[in-house]
């Protein structure tokens, strides 16, 4: 779902009718102003822009025309031998629910994908730490220098470096662990599960290990989403572009030649 200046049709016909303007279809100045007052009402990036989020929040429950037409033109087969069978039969469902309605945004998701699962290998966040590694990775969360208490005590480690953070409760509440990363992008925290269960219909929280054996592809396209990273996929299909989705998934750079390789590879596949 993206509706935005320029937009037009039905969709944009609801979004109308639900802010009180005159449903025209065309999304323009006015629509977009409306559209930021009601999003700063209700706690929303302000951006006048409906992505999934503003419109499940706007319309609970509600596809939109967009999402009930989205693309299923998508090369899928040529991807067979690229990425494996199982997240191939993920895509067409991810793509209705989380708008990858175009090559270009299915070629950024999967290159992101494929790098920070390991080519679609890894759906649990590794916290098998040693010492060292907690000083190299974590030494902001241990102040006491008590790195030889949490080695190699994945448990322990991930419920003392995500306490008291997004959504997660105390080191005691064992949160931090239970609410690590899983999906081919890493989904963290328990308001992200939270956020996730509202969208893929069941309860991430209560069972959270569904994020990683059934979700781990929607995880990832419900952090695209939540992010806006469609905005920045949409630029285009240059080395700058994929540098800065990198950026959004990643926060820096790391394996960034890589990640380049993979959308070169998938978008060529798909076109």
């Amino acid at each position: 779902m993206l509706l935005k200046i320029g937009s037009n049709g039905d969709d944009v016909r609801r979004l109308q009718t639900k802010l009180g303007l005159d449903p025209d279809g065309s999304f323009g100045p006015a629509t977009e102003l409306k559209v930021k007052e009601w999003q700063a009402a209700n706690n929303l990036d302000a951006d006048g822009v409906i992505g999934d989020i503003s419109w499940n929040v706007m319309f609970p429950g509600e596809p939109s025309a967009i999402a009930a037409n989205t693309p299923g033109s998508f090369k899928l087969e040529n991807l067979r031998g690229h990425i494996p069978d199982a997240v191939i039969s993920q895509i067409p469902e991810t793509a209705a629910k989380f708008q990858i309605n175009n090559v270009l945004r299915l070629a950024h998701f999967l290159a992101q994908c494929c790098l920070e699962s390991g080519r679609f290998t890894v759906v649990y966040e590794n916290l098998n730490y040693s010492a060292d590694g907690l000083k190299s990775h974590f030494a902001k969360h241990f102040p006491d220098n008590a790195y030889d208490v949490y080695a190699h005590n994945p448990v322990k480690i991930g419920s003392r470096v995500y306490a008291n953070s997004n959504g997660n409760g105390d080191e005691a509440s064992g949160e931090g662990y239970r609410f690590r990363g899983r999906g081919y992008i890493q989904l963290t925290g328990k308001n992200n599960y939270n956020s996730l269960a509202g969208f893929v219909g069941e309860d991430t929280v209560a069972n959270p290990d569904l994020v990683a054996t059934k979700y781990p592809l929607a995880s990832a396209a419900f952090y695209f989403s939540h992010n806006n990273v469609w905005r920045v996929c949409d630029r285009g299909d240059t080395v700058a572009v994929v540098t800065s989705v990198t950026e959004c998934v990643n926060g820096g750079h790391n394996g960034l030649p890589e990640r380049i390789n993979y959308f070169n590879e998938f978008y060529s596949l798909l076109k």
